[in-house]
C-alpha cells in the first residue's frame, strides 16, 4: 500500500444484513475498493413487533463483527479507521444497549446508532459518487430492512430527505401470514405503502421529479431478475442499469402468485430474500404507480459508500467538500488510467486532439453531441491495455474499460466507450466481432466514427512530442484537408495517420489529407 494511502472500512449494521466495504483513498488513484462482504444475520427478525433483539441474532451478529474485523486487519486498515453504524432495527430495540455493549466488550467495535434522516443523507452521498445526478430533480430511494429513505436531490444538492418505517422485514412481519402472499395482503400493503409515502409523492410533484434511483439488495435483485427473464447475463455490477415498468410489472405478474419454494428457483434472487422480495416487489410496484416513473436506474453504491465519502471529506485533503458539485464520470475514469498506470500526458493529448477533430468534423459525421463526452473518455482509456501486455493491448484496453467499475455511466455508455478504445488499432469495427454487434445499430455507427476518429488523434500524437497544437479541415475539391498547427515539422505525425485513417475515411465516404497549416 503506498505511503500517501488511506484505507477504511465501513461496516453497515442493517435490519437484515450486516456489510462491510473496504476502500482505499489516494491523491492519484483515488477511491479503490478493496473488498466487500456481507453476513445475512437478520438481526431484526421478530423485533419489529417485540421492540428486542433475540438472542440468536445477537450471537450471530457478534461473530459477524469479529469475522469483519479480522478481514479487515487483514487488508491493512487500523481499529481507527473503522466505522460502524446501526440502522432501524438496532435504533428501536429497547435492549439495544446491551447488543451494543457485547460488541464492544467481545470486539472492541464502537458501534454508532445513527437516525433516519442521518441514514438518508449518507445515503446521498453514496449514490451520488455512483450515478451521475441530472440539473434536473431526482428521486432516490434505498429499501432497507426496517426502513425506506426517500431523498430527492440534483447535482448541486439535497432538496428532500425522509425516512418511513416501511422496510421489507418490517412489512413482512407485520403483514404477510401466508405463501403465497393473499390478495387482502396485497391490498393491506398496498395501502400502508399509499399512505406513508404521501408527503414523498407531493415533494416530488412539487420539484418535478422526473428519475428514479434505487439503492438496496432489493432493487439489486429485481434488477437481476428482469435481465434474468431477458436472457442477459448480470453477474457483475448492474450500477447505472435501470429496469422499465413494463419490464417490472411483468417480473410483478410473475413472481407474485409463486409460494416461497417457486420463487426460490428464480435466478437472480438471493436465497435468503425469497420472502422478503414479496413485499420490495409490491413497495417497487406502488412506486411506480404513486410517482409515475416510466424508469428507474439502479445505484450499487449506497449507505457504506456514502459513510466512507463522509468520514473521508473530513480525513482527507484530497477529497472535495460535501457541498462541491462532483464530476463523477471524469474522476472515475482518471481513476482507471492511474490504476493501470497510464501515460497520462500522451492520453490528454490524444484526448485533446480527439475533440477537436469530432468538432471541425462535426458537419461529415453528424453524430450527436452526447458521444463528444464517450470519445473523449474513450481517448483518455484508449491505451490502459499495456498495463497487461502491449501485445493487443486494444483488447485488453476494451476488458479493462468493461470491468474497471466506472461509475457515474450507463451500461450502454461503457460498452461504447470500450469499443471505442479497442477499435483505436489493429482491425476496424466488425459485426464479427460479439461486443460490436451487442451494440445498438444507432451506437455501431457512433463507434464507427470516433473510432475512425481516435485513431487518426493517436496518429498524431505517434512521436508522444506533443506536436500537434491545433487541428482544423477544409475541403478542396471533395478532399477533407486536416490543417494541422504544429511546434516542429509534423512529418512523423502525418505518417502515421496516413496508416490510420482508412477507417473514417470509409465511414465519411471521403478521402482524408493532412498539410501543416
Amino acid at each position: 500500500m503506498p505511503n500517501d494511502a488511506l484505507r477504511v472500512a465501513a461496516i453497515d449494521l442493517g435490519t437484515n444484513s450486516f456489510h462491510m466495504v473496504i476502500i482505499e483513498e489516494s491523491p492519484e488513484k483515488g477511491i479503490v475498493e478493496i473488498d466487500r462482504v456481507k453476513d445475512m444475520i437478520c438481526i431484526g427478525r421478530g423485533s419489529i413487533s417485540t421492540k428486542m433483539l433475540d438472542e440468536e441474532s445477537m450471537q450471530s451478529g457478534v461473530a459477524a463483527l469479529k469475522n469483519f474485523l479480522v478481514l479487515a486487519s487483514q487488508h491493512g486498515v487500523t481499529r481507527d479507521n473503522i466505522l460502524a453504524f446501526a440502522t432501524s432495527a438496532i435504533r428501536e430495540a429497547k435492549n439495544q444497549h446491551e447488543f451494543l455493549r457485547r460488541v464492544r466488550e467481545e470486539t472492541g467495535l464502537k458501534v454508532k446508532v445513527i437516525s433516519g434522516m442521518e441514514e438518508a443523507e449518507f445515503i446521498y452521498y453514496g449514490v451520488r459518487n455512483a450515478v451521475k445526478l441530472r440539473a434536473t430533480n431526482d428521486l432516490l430511494f434505498d429499501i432497507g430492512g426496517g426502513s425506506v429513505e426517500f431523498v430527492i436531490a440534483n447535482q448541486e444538492g439535497v432538496k428532500l430527505l425522509e425516512s418511513r418505517k416501511i422496510g421489507v422485514a418490517r412489512m413482512l412481519e407485520r403483514f404477510v401470514t401466508v405463501d403465497p402472499v393473499s390478495e387482502r395482503e396485497i391490498t393491506l400493503l398496498e395501502q400502508f405503502f399509499s399512505a406513508e409515502m404521501v408527503s414523498s409523492v407531493e415533494a416530488a410533484k412539487r420539484l418535478k421529479v422526473k428519475r428514479a434511483i434505487a439503492s438496496s439488495g432489493t432493487a439489486e435483485n429485481i434488477a437481476r431478475m428482469i435481465h434474468s427473464m431477458h436472457g442477459r447475463e448480470s453477474e457483475g455490477s448492474l450500477n447505472s442499469s435501470s429496469f422499465t415498468r413494463s419490464e417490472f410489472e411483468r417480473l410483478y405478474r410473475t413472481m407474485i402468485p409463486l409460494n416461497s419454494a417457486e420463487r426460490r428457483k428464480m435466478s437472480g434472487l438471493d436465497e435468503k430474500r425469497v420472502d422478503l422480495i414479496v413485499p420490495g416487489l409490491i413497495l417497487v410496484n406502488i412506486l411506480f404507480r404513486m410517482f409515475g416513473f416510466e424508469e428507474v436506474v439502479v445505484s450499487d453504491s449506497s449507505l457504506r459508500e456514502g459513510m466512507v465519502l463522509h468520514y473521508l471529506q473530513h480525513h482527507s485533503s484530497s477529497r472535495p467538500s460535501s457541498e462541491e458539485e462532483i464530476d463523477i464520470r471524469r474522476e472515475s475514469v482518471y481513476e482507471l488510467g492511474f490504476r493501470c498506470n497510464w501515460n497520462q500526458r500522451h492520453s490528454m493529448q490524444v484526448a485533446r486532439i480527439s475533440l477537436q477533430l469530432f468538432d471541425t468534423l462535426a458537419a461529415e459525421h453528424g453524430v450527436d453531441e452526447h458521444y463528444r463526452e464517450l470519445l473523449e473518455y474513450a481517448a483518455l482509456l484508449h491505451n490502459i491495455g499495456t498495463f497487461i501486455s502491449i501485445s493487443s493491448h486494444h483488447k485488453h484496453s476494451q476488458y479493462i474499460i468493461q470491468n474497471g467499475g466506472l461509475r457515474g455511466f450507463s451500461p450502454s455508455e461503457i460498452e461504447i466507450i470500450a469499443n471505442v478504445a479497442r477499435y483505436h488499432r489493429k482491425s476496424p469495427p466488425s459485426e464479427k466481432h460479439p461486443g460490436y454487434l451487442a451494440l445498438k445499430p444507432k451506437h455501431r455507427h457512433a463507434v464507427d466514427v470516433l473510432s475512425g476518429i481516435l485513431r487518426i488523434a493517436n496518429g498524431l500524437e505517434r512521436g508522444h512530442r506533443r506536436n500537434v497544437e491545433r487541428v482544423e479541415m477544409v475541403e478542396k475539391n471533395g478532399v477533407l484537408v486536416l490543417r494541422l498547427s504544429t511546434q516542429f515539422e509534423p512529418e512523423i505525425e502525418i505518417w502515421a495517420a496516413d496508416q490510420l485513417k482508412s477507417l473514417l475515411e470509409n465511414v465519411l465516404e471521403k478521402p482524408i489529407a493532412f498539410c501543416r497549416a
